[in-house]
């Protein structure tokens, strides 16, 4: 299996299959509209602009399992993105990430991702106090967080998988890398 392999779902219920992605640098990135880290919608879209025609695509599935902080409907999760923080990268149904519900793509990632980054003590810190607070992180690889984002290269592989507090600008120099092919 490959990420190619999987099929998941735009909001409109329109199967997308991965493969339509074979060839780009991806940032796949579980996100909440009423989160503390919502605010990185602002650097997912400015990466996105900066190196779309590069091949980077970024692809964000909502999910509601981390505080209730996605409860809208697609259509009020996309309006609110795209209002607020002018998003135009892709946007898929919304998902379970954990548990025994979890979108198939996500079981995939996370078992084929390296260790998260978490950049110094005090991000250390605070992520422990959040991940207290995560009911569905049950598993070693479970996603802790809403903005949990992975990297992915473009033949496939997972290459990072970057903390919910860790702001998605953080990931440049490594997206610069993964687009010149180094």
């Amino acid at each position: 299996m490959s990420i190619y392999d999987y099929v998941v779902k735009k909001k409109n219920d329109e199967e997308v299959s991965m493969s339509n992605y074979k060839g780009k640098v991806l940032i796949i990135v579980n996100t909440a509209t009423g989160c503390g880290f919502t605010p990185q919608y602002e650097a997912l879209e400015n990466l996105y602009q900066k190196y779309h025609e590069r091949g980077l695509e970024v692809l964000d599935f909502p999910c509601d399992q981390f505080g209730h902080q996605a409860p809208g409907s697609d259509d009020e999760i996309h309006e609110f993105c795209t209002a607020k923080y002018h998003t135009t990268f892709d946007r898929f149904k919304k998902i379970e990430v954990n548990g025994e519900n979890e979108e198939p793509l996500f079981t995939y990632i996370k078992e084929n991702s390296p260790k998260e980054i978490i950049n110094g003590l005090k991000n250390k810190m605070a992520m422990a106090g959040v991940k207290k607070l995560s009911t569905t992180c049950k598993k070693e690889n479970d996603i802790v967080w809403n903005f949990t984002k992975f990297l992915v290269d473009r033949n496939g592989n997972i290459v990072s998988r970057y903390a919910p507090i860790e702001n998605p600008m953080d990931m440049e120099k490594e997206i610069i890398s993964l687009i010149e092919g180094e």
